[in-house]
């Protein structure tokens, strides 16, 4: 079929813009409305969620989103695909049945299962299906679309076959909808959301629009926001989308290996980004499965260490807590945000943050955080927390495992009720590992070394001339790196390497890092292994999410071309 499709998007997490499905169905025309609900913390969310009542397990905030605005999506004919399903996307489908009852609408309801997997070890356990059971649904006339743990990209893809009829070999077309749909699936992240150039955007970034993907047959699409809506998208933005949580070239997924380093932006317009020329392979033989397990218990507190000696009364708090509640699972970090020969105690005191894990509750709970109240009138001068003391909590680990896509029962249950199997690809393709998640070489040194040494520098602020974009993976982190132009791109690209990475963030020098290129995109991106340990849900870094270590390295003042005196896109 042709024409455009037109796809937004009204939520890029559990928890986002309450009023976006309102906002996105009132600002204009669309034909499908996604909204992604899933990541590895939130499926560990709801698989304590299921521990407590078996018919949960679903993201309760959309039912309430959608109570307000389906009557409107069915009267324009707009249709919703979301994974807020989450671990029982048979649930929520019926309880969007008696929504639309309790309304008095009526809604055809499809959904599709089988990425939940039989693990008696495991909190949760799910593969990452693909978009052919989405498209089923679609194509069997389903208003609403539920899923469990499909990829984000999914969401949009599955539309785009069923608009434009693709099937498993139109491998370039299902790489460009990829490339749209991991675009869409962080919501405003893509139109003006976590920029590093928020300043330069028209309204500061205050309350950036949600974006739409028009697809076209081919799988090529323009980025775009509803008219009057705040935010901008730009190359830029649309570039720092692009970096976000990926790997290297090869992005895998379900249904296709989309090479990155194919995709080109252009600008078509006013807040309009034409992205074009990807290029797909045949997907890996397996599939990733996210699981979920209890790691244990966790509790923390700050103490506030003011003045002279920090170091000296960090070493005797730590004595005196490892004396009371023993070594095993201590960990201490100390902030040194004081500085010396300073007027108010805020900016005069360090911070040391003390953080326990342990299997046993009672120990990580009121035994540690009392042991370090009691410390109150018999440590260091000046002793003071920043909490009372609390209780431990418990906390997940996320792993990653691989099954054969041929073992898992993907299923679209239609509008109907009949169930319709969704077989693997037909044609699929060895990866030196199992594991289908984004992987490649290790940087290697950049065409024309040593050019860099004799260029006249000057002193500055990297984030004068690239932008970044981080994020996590499981225990891992990706940064992205974009130059402004071509002349800093042809700068960046041979500067910043692995050692100088450790430079800069000394965190990394101890770990793997593996740093790819995307020429066309004017980037390089690192994943930093294990730098966030067990995963968002266990670690105790302070960004444990790894969201602002590109703001880091954008902070940091190192020796610039002085020809680059703060670049503005070439676009």
């Amino acid at each position: 079929m042709s024409g455009v499709l037109r796809v937004g998007n009204a939520s890029g997490f559990y928890g986002d813009r309450f009023t976006a499905w309102r906002e996105m169905l009132d600002g204009g025309e669309l034909d499908v409305l996604t909204g992604d609900y899933l990541a590895e913390l939130t499926m560990l969310i709801l698989g304590r969620d299921r521990l407590r009542d078996p018919d949960l397990g679903y993201a309760r905030t959309f039912l309430r989103q959608l109570e307000g605005c389906l009557g409107t999506a069915l009267e324009r004919g707009v249709r919703i695909v979301t994974n807020a399903g989450g671990l029982n996307p048979a649930g929520l489908a019926a309880a969007i049945g008696s929504l639309a009852d309790r309304l008095g609408l009526t809604a055809r309801i499809g959904y599709v299962e089988g990425d939940a997997l039989p693990r008696p070890d495991a909190l949760t356990a799910n593969a990452y299906l693909g978009a052919f059971g989405i498209a089923a649904c679609l194509d069997a006339g389903a208003d609403v679309v539920v899923t469990g743990r499909v990829t984000d990209a999914s969401l949009v893809v599955g539309p785009a076959i069923a608009r434009f009829g693709w099937g498993r070999g139109d491998l370039d077309a299902l790489a460009g909808a990829t490339v749209a749909g991991h675009l869409l699936e962080c919501g405003a992240q893509v139109t003006g959301g976590n920029f590093s150039f928020f300043t330069e955007l028209p309204d500061g970034g205050h309350r950036p629009g949600f974006p739409i993907a028009e697809l076209h047959p081919d799988g090529s699409a323009v980025l775009t926001k509803h008219p009057g809506t705040g935010g901008a998208v730009t190359v830029e933005t649309v570039t720092a989308q692009l970096l976000y949580e990926v790997g290297g070239p090869d992005y895998l997924g379900p249904d296709v290996v989309t090479r990155l380093d194919t995709v080109t932006l252009g600008a078509a317009g006013p807040d309009r980004v034409r992205v074009g020329g990807v290029r797909g392979t045949p997907p890996p033989g397996t599939l990733k499965v996210g699981v979920n397990n209890l790691g244990g218990f966790r509790n923390s507190m700050t103490f506030v260490l003011c003045g002279l000696d920090i170091p000296a009364k960090a070493a005797l708090v730590r004595g005196q807590l490892e004396a009371a509640v023993g070594a095993e699972g201590l960990e201490f970090v100390l902030a040194r945000t004081d500085h010396p020969d300073s007027g108010d105690t805020e900016t005069a005191s360090a911070l040391l943050h003390v953080h326990l894990r342990d299997g046993d509750k009672a120990r990580a709970g009121r035994a540690f955080s009392a042991a370090a109240v009691e410390l109150a009138l018999a440590s260091y001068p000046g002793c003071t927390l920043t909490t009372l003391p609390g209780d431990a909590t418990p906390f997940g680990v996320f792993t990653v495992d691989a099954v054969p896509q041929g073992t898992v029962a993907h299923v679209a249950v239609l509008p109907s009720g009949e169930r319709v199997p969704i077989a693997p690809p037909p044609v699929t393709a060895r990866r030196p590992e199992a594991v289908p998640v984004e992987r490649g070489a290790v940087a290697r040194p950049a065409a024309g070394a040593g050019v860099v040494a004799a260029r006249s520098t000057r002193r500055g602020v990297l984030g004068e001339v690239v932008g970044a974009r981080s994020g996590d993976k499981g225990g891992d982190a990706n940064l992205g790196v974009w130059a402004r132009s071509d002349a800093t791109w042809a700068w960046l690209r041979e500067w910043l390497t692995v050692g100088r990475l450790a430079e800069l963030l000394p965190e990394t020098a101890s770990l793997t890092v593996e740093r790819y290129e995307l020429a066309n995109l004017r980037a390089v991106n690192f994943v930093i292994r294990g730098l966030l340990g067990p995963g968002v849900a266990g670690s105790t870094r302070f960004d444990p999410q790894a969201k602002a270590l590109g703001e880091l390295l954008r902070s940091r003042v190192v020796d610039l071309p002085a020809e680059h005196v703060a670049d503005r896109p070439a676009e």
